[in-house]
């Protein structure tokens, strides 16, 4: 049996590009930042590494994170990760690893913000819950917001 599951949360580097294929199907991409925290064994001094990770998403969830997520959002990522390939102009192979999102879950809302989508009313309590989106749900009306 074999699995490709990635799972990321992190915060987006910058606002999420948004196009449209010539098939007409729209796609989303942006890049997620996730840290890693640990203690030097040999300095006992605190370490942090930052990975960045490229985001890639169609259809639905494409048009759902255009709208919701801004740069520093935080977000949850399901996803599998693909290597592409091409030659660039000068005949050099090119690759890039991505995650191309199977569902995405937007994390909470910072005080003031409410992304690019305006959000009529502000919820107060620290508790709410966060939407999950899978790719198959396509019905907007579900995301509490």
């Amino acid at each position: 049996m074999n699995l490709n599951k990635a799972f990321l949360i992190g915060r987006l580097v910058s606002d999420p590009e948004t196009r449209t294929t010539p098939t007409g199907q729209t796609v989303c991409s942006f890049r997620l930042a996730t840290n890693r925290v640990w203690n030097d064994q040999k300095s006992g001094q605190k370490q942090e590494k930052t990975e960045y990770h490229n985001i890639v998403l169609w259809r639905r969830l494409a048009e759902i994170a255009s709208q919701y997520l801004t740069k520093g959002a935080m977000a949850l990522i399901e996803g599998r990760i693909q290597t592409i390939s091409w030659q660039d102009g000068s005949g050099n192979k090119k690759y890039r690893t991505e995650i191309v999102g199977e569902r995405l879950q937007l994390g909470p809302r910072v005080a003031g913000t409410a992304g690019k989508a305006a959000v009529a009313e502000e919820k107060e309590t620290s508790n709410e819950e966060i939407p999950v989106i899978d790719e198959e749900e396509i019905d907007i009306k579900s995301i509490p917001f």
